[in-house]
């Protein structure tokens, strides 16, 4: 079931990244388009024929050549060293999610960040869901729900309830009672996808991660919209509304926790407010 969406187009979205070398150019040339000369100190100039900066003057603001930068953006094997990221991290202006993704692609260590730690005890976090007295679930990798307590089953009509398919994606693009539940179903469903992509760099090559993006990508134009976007985001709290079937019109403070060693997982838990 495809879900409607405010922009339509006949043709068919572009495919997903066919090499890291080429998601990585694509990655930094969608963000070198959205960074005006101006947020970077550069004077505006002359007309431009393309959006954002050029991308001489990025290579300028690295101190890299721009013969090499710009084959980094058309997607060629050329070696891209810690450093020499971190310097287009800087210079793109990029959030901390957007600066880890970037390493990501690239498959490089960002030399700002810690080397994570290996120690995994994920069955302790699955037994704090039925302790928590408010809608309360664990998503892993794929974020499919690995464990809910009654509460948010009861919010969560047609993904937590009944015999459904787990994948908090696949409900919210494929499952018309998300449509009708979640309040601003455009912008979640966009910041959702965003904040999936910063998620999924780590293991996106995975069977199962792949899988889910193609099938999302089939089945839902929307999906495909937001995916093709290169928006990257940080899962975050904040205010979420429903309108449910039964109860009406709810709002909760969402947190989100990950456990130590184990970023992979996700404890989510809405707090209602008074």
């Amino acid at each position: 079931m495809r879900l409607p969406s405010k922009e339509t187009s006949g043709s068919a979205p572009p495919p997903l990244d066919a090499t890291p070398a080429r998601a990585l150019g694509d990655f930094i040339r969608a963000h070198r388009e959205r960074l005006s000369p101006m947020a970077v100190g550069l004077p505006p100039g002359p007309r431009r024929r393309t959006p954002g900066l050029r991308r001489e003057e990025v290579a300028q603001l690295c101190g890299v050549s721009p013969t090499w930068y710009t084959w980094i953006e058309q997607g060629r094997p050329v070696s891209a060293s810690a450093d020499a990221l971190a310097r287009i991290a800087v210079a793109l202006q990029l959030s901390r999610a957007e600066r880890a993704y970037l390493f990501e692609l690239a498959a490089q260590r960002d030399p700002a960040e810690p080397d994570p730690a290996a120690q995994d005890a994920p069955a302790a976090l699955l037994q704090t869901v039925a302790l928590i007295d408010a809608p309360a679930y664990v998503l892993d990798r794929q974020w499919n729900a690995l464990r809910w307590n009654a509460q948010a089953a009861s919010l969560f009509v047609g993904w937590l309830d009944g015999e459904h398919d787990r994948n908090l994606l696949t409900y919210m693009f494929t499952m018309p009672q998300a449509v009708q539940l979640v309040v601003d179903w455009e912008t979640r469903a966009r910041r959702l996808v965003a904040e999936f992509r910063a998620d999924s760099i780590r293991h996106l090559n995975d069977a199962p991660t792949r899988a889910l993006i193609d099938g999302l990508t089939s089945a839902s134009d929307a999906f495909a919209r937001f995916w093709a976007s290169q928006d990257v985001g940080e899962r975050e709290g904040g205010e979420r509304a429903f309108n449910h079937p039964v109860h009406g019109r709810l709002v909760f403070d969402q947190i989100t926790f990950k456990p130590a060693h184990r970023e992979d997982l996700k404890l989510v838990i809405l707090v209602g407010q008074s």
